[in-house]
């Protein structure tokens, strides 16, 4: 069975003018969507019923749209679940887009989430400068904003307080006898990780602490850059007693080197991760962490996106949810 797709490559188009013709919009010209319905015909395309069947109530489609960065990163999925159940209690069906940090496929699926006529968008921007996020918040859609926000911009947030909570796990590192307490941090153009390299800063400074520029390397927030980050931090003369880590997949990346150096934690050193885990009290030592309410923030997120479907003049909201440090053995 041919898919929208192949109608796309076919025709010549993007798949987001596809969905508007399939959409019955006005906004494609005559010729392109003579185009777009001849392709349809020679491949036998057949839209989806289930998507035919929401597109044809009147009004609100009962669509809501979810745009993440990462759905490798176990925060993510954690919120997703909060949306989702938020959602179904509500009857309201979610297009989950998982765009990989990378600012090509967001804007493939703006596109096309917008073209699909969702009803409101749950979305974690690319940066705090994201253009394509905020002119959709400019154009009326209702939009609410996860774990970052948009600079400049009246838009309702769900978000835990990441400067102070990274200031309070690298001050109980501190109170713990450690010094040369390494950071690595996600992209710097997130806010979320800007903040954290914030509080870690502050926190060394107000204990007193001299900052070494070179116990600290921001990479892209990956598993992968966890793993290159740690490797070059232990290769060091003078290496790091202990790592702060922004998120769980650099706390991963990270495990992974030390435990293949055969370094006891925190014996040889000590981490503690930004973001707690499900299995974190499964690892050897337990991993002691900044647990972030991610259930609750994409619950909370879900819930304002359907007050703002319904009261669209309604003040904007900046929602900030506690973290816990869990404290456990690997600090």
């Amino acid at each position: 069975m041919a898919s929208m797709n192949e109608v796309a490559k076919r025709a010549g188009v993007s798949i987001a003018t596809v969905s508007r013709v399939l959409n019955n919009s006005e906004s494609v010209n005559e010729e392109t969507r003579m185009k777009i319905l001849k392709a349809i015909k020679e491949l036998k395309y057949q839209p989806s019923r289930v998507a035919k069947r929401l597109r044809s109530k009147s009004g609100a489609g009962n669509l809501l749209g979810v745009l993440i960065p990462d759905i490798q990163n176990p925060f993510y999925v954690d919120v997703l679940r909060g949306i989702e159940d938020v959602a179904y209690q509500n009857n309201y069906v979610i297009i989950m887009c998982n765009f990989s940090q990378d600012e090509k496929k967001e804007a493939m699926y703006l596109e096309i989430l917008e073209s699909e006529a969702i009803d409101g968008l749950i979305a974690a921007p690319a940066h705090e400068e994201d253009q394509r996020v905020k002119k959709i918040v400019r154009n009326g859609l209702p939009v609410v904003c996860v774990d970052r926000g948009l600079k400049g911009m009246d838009v309702d947030v769900v978000w835990v307080n990441n400067q102070e909570s990274a200031y309070q796990a690298v001050s109980f590192m501190i109170e713990k006898g450690y010094k040369r307490i390494a950071h690595i941090g996600g992209l710097p153009t997130i806010p979320s990780s800007r903040l954290r390299l914030e509080g870690y800063r502050n926190a060394m400074q107000d204990h007193g602490l001299d900052l070494d520029e070179n116990l600290i390397i921001q990479g892209d927030s990956s598993y992968a850059s966890g793993m290159q980050v740690t490797e070059k931090l232990l290769s060091m003369t003078n290496p790091p007693d202990a790592l702060f880590t922004g998120n769980n997949l650099i706390t991963l990346g990270a495990l992974e080197v030390i435990n293949g150096r055969k370094l006891q934690i925190p014996k040889d050193i000590a981490v503690l991760g930004f973001d707690d885990m499900n299995w974190s009290n499964a690892l050897n030592p337990p991993l002691t962490a900044v647990r972030q309410p991610a259930y609750e923030i994409g619950k909370r997120a879900g819930e304002l996106l359907i007050q703002r479907i319904k009261d669209p003049k309604r003040p904007c909201i900046q929602m900030t949810l506690n973290s816990e440090l869990k404290i456990r053995h690997s600090c």
